[in-house]
């Protein structure tokens, strides 16, 4: 009995001497984790630079546009059907509080144009 005491204490004396040496995994994981999260934070670091580029390059100046000549004129019997994509463009602006004429500007459409399509919704809205 004293010597399975004895061999079981020294098995647990060498189990812990060896675990003191043998590779720690969850050390190696929390690096890899470490070094994940680092590739994956500057991934997104450079993906937002990128996309801070893209809108610079296409913000629409709030500046006076330049007059087109030869426009013509537009009879209420003439006008176009306005796409959809395009109203939904003038009520989103019109919704952030932005002026009829910014308004017709980034949309390209006429102030009155505009002011119709603000006009349907209203009537649809009530």
């Amino acid at each position: 009995m004293e010597t399975l005491i004895i061999l079981l204490f020294s098995l647990a004396i060498v189990l812990l001497i060896l675990s003191f040496f043998g590779k720690d995994k969850v050390a190696k994981l929390e690096e890899d984790l470490e070094q994940m999260t680092l590739t994956y934070m500057q991934d997104i670091y450079q993906l937002k630079k990128k996309v801070k580029i893209l809108e610079e390059e296409f913000v629409i100046p709030d500046g006076p546009v330049p007059p087109v000549k030869n426009k013509p004129t537009v009879n209420s019997t003439d006008i176009e059907p306005i796409h959809e994509i395009l109203k939904s463009q003038v009520l989103s602006l019109y919704s952030q509080g932005l002026s009829l004429d910014q308004i017709a500007r980034q949309s390209s459409l006429s102030k009155e144009q505009t002011v119709s399509v603000i006009e349907q919704q209203r009537l649809r809205g009530e």
